[in-house]
């Protein structure tokens, strides 16, 4: 990955990213370990993820930071308050927590059970309300930090087919804003970070086809494919102490959706 901008306010921190194992989250972890940064990461699948932490060791020996993997689902929220607890032990407070992990499933709103939107949110939006409560105590500690939360422009352009996931998504716009009243007065940030459709290997794969780029082309006002990189670069940006008056707030990134 090659982002131009480096961060001196990074290096040293420890970041805490949720889904880093691949797609964008594995480019947020290696842009910030590209910085400097201690990072802790947590995925529900192994196999990537550990060969993430393999490859980032090897390419990136200079960083004089860590990189370590563990294993959490985060639909268990007391296996999560665990992990970002042994995180914390391990490589420092946490001064940066990156809500990135979500699953967007496609669904028909007419077959959807009470269980099934409990998973729904579950996997989307519960656990960013509770990764934010867990590193509050280091944040505060710290006497600062930066949460991000991630949000997506599905909601915004009124698309369809996933009810819980887009639900999710634009209550977390919502959590953002409570959130960063809450913790202001400690100085930490609370932001939401808003991707357009990105062109991940699981986008790929399952839901981009000649239709659905025909629509990405149109509704686009930069006729150029949104890559994981983009989101690395403005997530770094609300991490640093560049953006340290930013709070409260929605950034898009989204190459101009209309």
């Amino acid at each position: 990955m090659k982002l131009t901008n480096q961060y001196p306010s990074l290096k040293g921190k420890t970041v805490f990213v949720s889904g880093g194992g691949s797609g964008i989250g594995a480019s947020l972890v290696e842009a910030f370990f590209q910085q400097g940064a201690s990072v802790a990461f947590v995925d529900i699948q192994r196999e990537p993820s550990e060969a993430l932490v393999a490859r980032l060791r090897d390419e990136y020996p200079q960083t004089g930071a860590q990189v370590n993997f563990y294993h959490c689902d985060l639909t268990d929220i007391d296996s999560l308050r665990a992990t970002i607890a042994n995180a914390a032990r391990e490589l420092g407070p946490i001064a940066v927590l990156v809500n990135n992990a979500a699953n967007d499933l496609r669904h028909d709103f007419r077959d959807v059970t009470p269980e099934d939107w409990d998973r729904y949110t579950a996997v989307n939006m519960r656990h960013q309300f509770f990764a934010a409560q867990a590193v509050y105590p280091f944040m505060q500690q710290l006497g600062g930090g930066s949460i991000i939360n991630f949000g997506s422009m599905s909601w915004h352009a009124a698309q369809g087919g996933m009810p819980g996931y887009t639900s999710s998504k634009a209550a977390i716009e919502g959590l953002t804003r409570g959130l960063a009243r809450d913790m202001g007065p400690d100085r930490i940030r609370v932001n939401t970070l808003v991707p357009g459709w990105v062109m991940t290997e699981k986008q790929l794969t399952h839901w981009v086809n000649e239709d659905t780029q025909a629509e990405i082309e149109r509704s686009q006002c930069l006729n150029d494919r949104l890559m994981p990189e983009s989101i690395a670069a403005m997530t770094l940006f609300l991490a640093s102490d560049d953006s340290r008056m930013c709070t409260a707030q929605n950034f898009i990134v989204d190459g101009g959706w209309i």
